[in-house]
């Protein structure tokens, strides 16, 4: 090989480009691009890996089973995560947008990209509030002695009864019913600390109170933080990453090597992973393996469009969705030793079973763990790595969550003006976020924030995915789609992949929906039952996103030129000729420019289903469809090897 070939094979290699394309000028320069190719693989992996992965899969694999419970895990990680993460990250590359702007591929259907926005918003609302309290801990185990150990404290009340200091009766069995009693009336010194100090939560989610001004404030660095990271755009953030994505994994092997040493570790980590394999026929089970793999991949947030539009237009991106839905799924079982190793190691001090200390979501972050880790030596040190930890996961994910509503937001407007100051546009869209999530602050603000996480988050990225994937695969047409993918490749999307993507995923995803339907059940928190009033809200926020679906296709109907309602309904679902790769080098074949300048000025491009086609050629496309090599790459009947 030549000189010239290796440095080309080596800048290849750099931006990122598919093996054997042509190196080309494949940067952005208007938009940005990332760094490398490394930075997208690690914000992908901080924005997928989130509090979900510590606080949410643990408990939901030790209730379905244990190690059973891996078993359809992994399978809708097969059959739904990863062709999904696939979906959306080659849908954003290929076009460079957000998820406003890749609707351009079918107009109708941009109400998705305003659903996901939406959603967007509320996550990200909450999201921050979460890692505020995280800050707080964080802040308050900056101490020789934590806060929540004893229950001599203001406010602690007659109910309390601490863990530290008490030790494991196996004397009588009079003894062990005793303390199986108190164990069960008791108050934990971390559960008042939560309750009183942190929150101070009042007797009603329409009893607002009172802002918590700690919180507040840590809400305000909270926000301080994200949008410094993000000031720069993908330039900063892709730059953090590097600490905000790995650091996490750091502390989670010092947390699991501190708790195997610990005297009952390996009956917390048996209660988590010993197989119950006749709940393998609960349908239950499976419903919740597809629900955990969907909300922890982040599908259908628009996050994952949001930066796949970053990459080099040839990027490998069907790599990276594999390495990076692994990664998160991977994540999420090493977390599940890390909480067990320790909730055992409390149990076993006890004398009591795991499931009495097991919790899950706000109530193990919070509760359960702060006060596991009180029973450790240097206690202050392991909670600051946990609090950290947990801050660094949240941020990650709330990176993604906010660059996505400022990218969606500077596409949709375009001028050269918004383009040179993103950074007003991320400045005010953090002040809003830090505006709105203010009532979160209040003595009530617990309870909306549990509102929020159940509803406005939770059926309705389902239908979204499931219109997304109807609306690629059928309207736009899944032929058009797979030579897309060919084109920014360099080979076709696996047979595998394109099964998923129309027939499988799909179906998976509805199965999700019914499942959702049929296992709701009112939110509760704690012995709180939430009145109706704040249910009917919930619902609202839920159908707030998807409402945008329909109402958005009417308006563009009605926009769209013809004389009869087919005529504009079908002239509404067409790519817009704009539609396509971002940069002219990209736009070739179909896509490649007419000559002439369209009405508005734009490069006229041709229709996508007006090309002319001949059987024979559309036969010969298929086969180069399916014929492909081990590592993905189409057979060339006709090798170059000068190309």
């Amino acid at each position: 090989m030549s000189e010239s070939n290796t440095n080309a094979a080596s800048t290849a290699d750099q931006n990122g480009a598919v093996p054997g394309e042509p190196v080309k000028r494949d940067e952005n320069s208007r938009r940005g691009n990332w760094g490398n190719q490394i930075e997208f693989v690690l914000t992908s992996v901080g924005y997928a890996v989130g509090l979900g992965n510590v606080w949410r899969f643990p408990y939901l694999c030790y209730r379905n089973g244990g190690g059973a419970f891996m078993f359809p895990y992994f399978i809708m990680l097969v059959f739904c995560g990863i062709p999904l993460f696939f979906l959306e990250l080659s849908f954003g590359q290929f076009a460079s947008l957000g998820c406003l702007g890749v609707w351009k591929v079918s107009p109708m259907f941009k109400g998705v990209g305003y659903g996901m926005m939406v959603v967007s918003t509320y996550i990200g609302i909450y999201y921050n509030v979460v890692i505020c309290i995280a800050f707080y801990y964080f802040f308050m185990s900056m101490t020789n002695l934590l806060p929540w150990t004893y229950c001599n404290n203001p406010w602690n009340t007659p109910d309390c009864s601490g863990v530290v200091g008490t030790s494991r009766i196996n004397s009588s069995l009079a003894n062990a019913t005793a303390m199986a009693y108190n164990l069960t009336k008791r108050t934990s010194p971390s559960e008042e600390y939560w309750k009183h100090k942190v929150l101070n939560i009042s007797d009603d989610i329409g009893n607002f109170g009172e802002v918590r001004l700690p919180i507040l404030g840590c809400l305000a660095v909270s926000w301080v933080v994200v949008f410094l990271c993000l000031i720069r755009g993908v330039k900063s953030s892709g730059k953090v990453v590097y600490f905000t994505a790995t650091f996490p994994y750091v502390v989670l092997t010092i947390l699991f090597i501190r708790g195997i040493t610990l005297d009952g570790a390996i009956d917390g980590i048996a209660y988590y992973l010993t197989p119950q394999w006749q709940k393998i026929l609960d349908a239950k089970v499976w419903g919740d393996a597809a629900s955990q793999i969907f909300y922890s991949l982040g599908c259908a947030w628009g996050g994952l469009i949001t930066m796949a539009s970053y990459n080099k237009f040839h990027n490998n991106c069907y790599r990276d969705s594999i390495i990076i839905s692994v990664t998160n799924c991977a994540t999420s079982v090493y977390a599940g030793f890390v909480i067990f190793s320790i909730l055992g190691f409390m149990a076993h001090h006890l004398g009591v079973n795991v499931s009495e200390v097991a919790d899950h979501g706000p109530g193990l972050a919070f509760v359960a763990y702060p006060e596991a880790l009180t029973l450790l030596p240097i206690s202050p040190l392991w909670s600051l790595l946990f609090f950290f930890m947990l801050i660094l996961l949240g941020l990650g994910t709330q990176f993604c969550l906010l660059e996505t509503l400022v990218t969606a937001i500077v596409d949709e407007i375009g001028t050269d003006w918004i383009m040179r100051n993103k950074t007003v546009v991320t400045l005010g869209v953090a002040i809003v976020g830090f505006l709105l999530g203010v009532p979160l602050t209040t003595q009530a603000g617990i309870y909306w924030l549990l509102l929020m996480d159940n509803y406005a988050a939770s059926f309705s990225l389902v239908i979204i995915s499931c219109i997304m994937c109807i609306c690629i695969m059928y309207i736009y047409g899944h032929r058009n789609y797979f030579k897309d993918v060919e084109m920014m490749l360099g080979f076709p999307p696996p047979i595998f992949f394109r099964i998923c993507w129309r027939f499988v995923s799909p179906v998976i995803i509805s199965f999700i929906l019914i499942f959702t339907v049929i296992q709701y059940k009112p939110i509760t928190y704690n012995d709180y039952i939430y009145p109706n009033w704040s249910l009917i809200i919930g619902f609202c926020m839920a159908l707030s996103s998807v409402i945008c679906i329909p109402i958005y296709a009417l308006y563009k109907i009605f926009r769209s030129e013809g004389t009869t309602f087919i005529e504009r309904l079908k002239n509404s679902m067409k790519p817009d000729r704009n539609w396509g790769p971002a940069l002219m080098e990209h736009r070739t074949g179909r896509y490649a420019p007419a000559g002439a300048l369209g009405a508005d000025g734009g490069l006229e491009v041709r229709a996508l289903k007006e090309e002319p086609k001949e059987e024979e050629k559309e036969k010969l496309d298929e086969i180069s469809l399916t014929i492909q090599g081990s590592n993905g790459s189409t057979h060339n009947p006709n090798p170059n090897p000068m190309a």
